[in-house]
């Protein structure tokens, strides 16, 4: 097994977590600027408040990426699977 190699899998598998990872994030921290934004403005400090609007901003976001998320992640894996032939040679 080369170092490159581990390398190359190594930025891979970090790059396909981000690509993973950025929708959900995204919802996520739209949201809570956008709930921060109005407690701000209202003065209603209530940290519970942000939490109901982010579950169903992310339980959205699941059901419009959530197919592409697992293509690209079995796609990921079956790229390591095809791999594994090439490691002890």
């Amino acid at each position: 097994m080369d170092t490159a190699m581990v390398i190359d899998l190594g930025r891979q598998a970090l790059w396909t977590a981000v690509l993973v990872c950025a929708p959900l994030l995204t919802v996520a921290l739209v949201i809570g600027v956008i709930i921060g934004i109005i407690q701000a403005a209202t003065s209603i400090n209530e940290q519970t408040l942000s939490f109901i609007p982010k579950l169903i901003g992310l339980a959205l976001a699941l059901l419009l990426f959530g197919s592409w998320q697992i293509v690209t992640l079995v796609d990921f894996t079956r790229s390591i699977f095809q791999r594994i032939p090439t490691l002890f040679t």
